[in-house]
């Protein structure tokens, strides 16, 4: 996990994760040469590293960079936003930026603005899976009704019954036994792919309730949640397990029994694949080929020591080995 000075660094930066190099530490990591017992030497680059996307992807991404910057290119600035999905996407399709972030797969649409500007994906973008996340239903920690209900509930909970803009839904209107109290919906806004995801793949596109508090940033959920008996909210997994002092994670019955989110059931092919997405980051192959210690960054996102490593510190669950494989020999390639 981040060291505490880090985190704190990071949310007094607000949007933007910058750090100055600051000199080579003596436990970077070395490759041997090829025939001797001498350190290969390490190409010292310099310059700037732009990304911007996804709130949910971002404390990865972050981890990854403070990682890269600390450990392995101190000459290179590696600056990670976190304006949502489709804010990155809007910044990255006119060029603004080297990697676009995100919680759900590019859109057809984006793919189309990207051509509009003579970029083509897999010639001029690549898209690179990153890890598994698993959307996540929290409560209040008081809230001791509701710890377990089944997708179809939450679907009915969070779906529109507004017929002049009154929608108040009541915790007994999902089931009787519940307390007759309005329940209070929370949830990231639009400029996130946790918002497109929820919204398109899990209540099947249908409008959420009226209601719904809609927020940019993630830790504002965390806090109204904590302090509402009747709130829940949905987001990343990973936003729930760094707080779960303050929150309840609600177990969700997909048709064979109730399910925890957890590194161990998030996955396409678990007990949680129900609500589990993968996450992305798309770079910009142009770019990588101009600036090299963009492709360096990207190379190092997909190594070992890159995403794999550090997935399941911030709450997703790492891909396959030969995933990240085949992402280092088609980067390798661009050389």
């Amino acid at each position: 996990m981040f060291k505490k000075k880090v985190l704190a660094a990071i949310v007094g930066m607000g949007m933007i994760f910058s750090l100055a190099g600051c000199g080579q530490t003596n436990d970077q990591p070395k490759q041997p040469a090829a025939g001797n017992n001498e350190p290969a030497q390490v190409e010292e680059l310099k310059g700037n590293v732009v990304i911007d996307g996804s709130g949910t992807v971002y404390p990865l991404m972050a981890h990854i960079a403070e990682e890269y910057m600390t450990n392995i290119q101190p000459g290179v600035s590696v600056q990670v936003g976190r304006a949502g999905s489709s804010a990155g996407f809007k910044k990255f399709i006119p060029g603004e930026t080297d990697f676009a972030d995100a919680s759900r797969a590019i859109k057809d649409s984006e793919v189309e603005e990207l051509k509009a500007k003579g970029l083509e994906m897999d010639t001029n973008v690549m898209e690179i899976k990153l890890a598994y996340d698993g959307l996540t239903i929290v409560i209040n920690k008081n809230n001791d009704w509701a710890k377990e209900m089944t997708d179809d509930e939450i679907v009915k909970m969070f779906t529109s019954k507004a017929v002049k803009g009154d929608d108040k839904v009541l915790w007994s209107d999902i089931r009787a036994e519940w307390p007759k109290e309005e329940i209070k919906f929370y949830g990231p806004n639009e400029n996130h792919g946790t918002y497109e995801f929820f919204y398109e793949t899990i209540l099947g596109k249908k409008d959420l309730v009226s209601s719904v508090n809609l927020q940019q940033e993630y830790s504002t959920l965390v806090d109204l949640v904590s302090q509402d008996k009747n709130a829940i909210a949905f987001f990343g997994y990973g936003y729930y397990a760094t707080n779960t002092d303050k929150l309840t994670a609600v177990k969700v019955d997909f048709g064979k029994g109730s399910v925890e989110p957890s590194l161990k059931t998030i996955g396409e092919d678990l007990d949680y694949a129900g609500f589990t997405r993968l996450v992305y980051t798309y770079l910009n192959l142009n770019y990588a080929k101009e600036k090299p210690q963009v492709l360096d960054f990207a190379q190092f996102i997909v190594s070992p020591e890159g995403a794999a490593k550090f997935a399941a510190d911030n709450g997703f669950a790492p891909l396959p080995e030969a995933t990240y494989a085949e992402y280092t020999s088609a980067l390798k390639a661009l050389k």
